[in-house]
């Protein structure tokens, strides 16, 4: 009975250890003759649920996309590339700074091929994935097709994993809708469209014999505001589509556009030069205007768009590259948003003329109004110069250069409002209203927020506009620097030791193991592995709300060793070093998978964030630390850890 009850703890225990090891995606191949000489290979991923499966379109500097990699192809013709079944989920991730795209529940990847007589193609496809609390290293699904003329078959059978509806799609389809909405209310307020209201209002209530039909007419009037901006966001969606759009939020050459396109805009509403349409496209729908009924009304609503088309112009097209950056219906979305705004008040002055007495006169605040959103447009086109910058890792406009010149941009927006700085259409000044004196105080209240950002502050508010804090001239700030091949002190004044570099929040780290265990040896400090990844968002969740700490801080530069271990670096190792692992059979290609491996073989996980620590002869001590974004229950493990090793 002993040793039936001996037995069943091992295997208990065998089980529990490998319920550390998640493979969440599941692969299965097969493929369908199509054709005498054609076939479509299939590559179904199924992914469990809670979990989701990056796309094969991300941007650099984010997690590993999906990758078919076709390592032997005989006697085949591989055409165009393998796609998928379904539209991914698209959010944008506050840790990267950037969109992110990934596929639930199951997605099937087709590849068309021809062949010439018999064919054969192996490879493997590489993928990584992640839940709300953690992520897997990159994985791979090998695959091997015999292309000989056999009928549809089923390959193989693999693994992967899934989460996300398209709620997150939704979110951002709203936040689009009130941006744009917001926008429409500013382009009432601009000199070429507030003095159209009364205008029209009088047209209509000269037009309208009662006052039923003033009613009628103004809610005709306000649909057509909508549906000829609405097709407009239809037609740039219809030009482009979505996956196109997608694609090109993150083409260096297309921001390098939108942010041309939005210099542009900004120099014109500061008065630099006027944005007209040829006058005889106005006057064309002019006398399709004055036929009269509905029609007529529906190309007045056509003329107000041409002829507003300077103040509109701008903010319109800065609203359609922002939609275009989320893609799908956006564009539609964000133009029903600005459209509503625009059409409601022509509708109800329509429908009232009497409220007509409630607005204020038109003057010289119009155009302020229209020089403040230049300056706003002006800021805006940095961010797609950024992202320009960044993908093409050009390190031009990095933190501290972008943050710098918002704080240029603002601090003239405050003096403008102030009246110190005066613009070619600007009418003359005689006091400073109260309102641009208030307006102008929290402009340059904001101005003076940012400033500390140049030395490594946070600066929270703007957090998704400027590069990472990685993506910077000095990782500690301007000013701050340390001083290589420095010998470590252990304090927080903190120099730096060989194999030693800036990690998040300027706290230094090693990248290599037997770097950093030979520096614990040396120092007498307990080794802290954080097994991590440069695409896993958990781990910059773990880094900006837990490393950011300033208890935090202080232990990892004074009570211990940490070494950062990243499981998905595609840096290749030597061919002399590359071995296939005796824990999980696959081919270590990359430094990536020697950490991921080495992780699943000494610590049987394969999920990161994960944090162990080692003491001297390299046993751990206490258990590992998962993700959980809590910066105490990370201080009291950490405490723990250092308790257990003194001992």
């Amino acid at each position: 009975m002993k040793k039936v009850l001996f037995t069943l703890c091992l295997i208990t225990a065998a089980w529990l250890a490998s319920a550390q090891l998640v493979e969440p995606v599941k692969w299965s191949f097969a493929q369908n003759k199509i054709s005498a000489n054609e076939f479509e290979l299939v590559f179904t991923a199924k992914i469990e649920k809670g979990w989701h499966m990056y796309s094969t379109d991300l941007p650099e500097g984010g997690p590993i996309k999906t990758s078919f990699y076709f390592e032997k192809v005989e006697n085949v013709e591989l055409i165009g590339e393998p796609t998928p079944d379904k539209e991914v989920t698209e959010e944008f991730d506050k840790s990267f700074q950037m969109d992110l795209r990934w596929f639930s529940d199951e997605v099937n990847f087709t590849q068309k091929v021809k062949v010439a007589g018999a064919g054969e193609i192996t490879g493997y496809v590489e993928f990584m994935s992640c839940n709300d609390e953690t992520c897997t290293p990159p994985m791979e699904a090998t695959f091997s097709f015999d292309l000989s003329g056999a009928a549809n078959t089923e390959i193989a059978e693999a693994k992967p994993e899934a989460n996300s509806t398209a709620g997150g799609e939704t979110r951002d389809y709203w936040s689009i809708f009130f941006l744009a909405f917001l926008g429409g209310l500013a382009a009432l307020l601009t000199p070429c469209v507030f003095p159209m209201i009364p205008m029209t209002v009088s047209f209509f209530t000269k037009q309208s014999k009662t006052k039923a039909k003033g009613i009628r007419n103004g809610i005709w009037y306000g649909i057509s505001i909508i549906l000829i901006y609405v097709i407009l966001g239809t037609v740039v969606t219809a030009v482009f589509g979505a996956e196109s759009l997608n694609s090109l939020s993150t083409n260096p050459w297309f921001n390098l556009f939108f942010a041309l396109l939005l210099f542009v805009f900004a120099f014109s509403f500061m008065g630099a030069f006027e944005i007209i349409l040829p006058s005889s496209w106005v006057n064309a729908v002019d006398r399709k205007a004055d036929k009269g009924g509905l029609i007529g009304i529906f190309f007045m609503a056509f003329a107000l768009a041409l002829v507003s088309f300077s103040c509109t112009g701008p903010i319109v097209g800065a609203l359609i590259v922002e939609a275009a950056r989320s893609g799908g219906l956006a564009p539609v979305i964000g133009m029903l948003g600005f459209s509503l705004a625009l059409a409601i008040p022509f509708a109800l002055f329509a429908a009232f003329p009497g409220w007509l007495n409630s607005l204020p006169k038109s003057g010289g605040w119009l155009n302020s109004v229209k020089v403040v959103l230049g300056f706003l447009e002006f800021a805006f086109a940095f961010k797609f110069l950024s992202i320009a910058d960044m993908v093409l890792d050009l390190h031009i406009l990095e933190r501290e250069v972008y943050i710098a010149i918002w704080i240029a941009i603002f601090l003239g927006l405050a003096l403008y409002l102030w009246g110190k700085i005066k613009l070619p259409h600007d009418s003359p000044l005689t006091h400073l209203p109260v309102s641009r004196f208030i307006l102008g105080t929290m402009v340059m209240a904001f101005v003076i927020y940012m400033i500390p950002g140049l030395w490594g502050a946070p600066v929270k508010l703007i957090s998704g506009f400027p590069p990472p804090v990685d993506y910077a001239e000095s990782p500690l700030g301007v000013g701050r620097t340390q001083p290589a091949g420095a010998v470590a002190t252990g304090h927080s004044s903190g120099t730096m030791t060989l194999g030693m570099h800036i990690g998040p929040h300027g706290i230094p780290l090693f990248d290599d193991y037997d770097d950093a265990l030979a520096h614990a040896k040396a120092t007498g400090k307990p080794l802290l592995i954080d097994f991590t990844g440069k695409g896993c968002t958990n781990c910059r969740k773990m880094e900006d709300n837990v490393w950011v700490e300033q208890e935090v801080k202080n232990m990892f530069l004074e009570d211990f060793v940490v070494v950062s271990l990243y499981v998905d670096l595609k840096t290749k190792l030597p061919e002399e070093e590359q071995y296939i692992s005796e824990t999980t059979g696959r081919k270590v290609r990359t430094i990536g998978n020697k950490w991921t491996d080495f992780q699943i073989s000494r610590f049987n996980r394969n999920t990161q964030p994960y944090y162990v620590i080692l003491d001297a002869n390299e046993k751990q001590v206490g258990e590992g630390y998962g993700y959980d974004p809590h910066a105490d229950d990370f201080i009291e493990w950490l405490n723990e850890g250092l308790s257990e090793f003194k001992k």
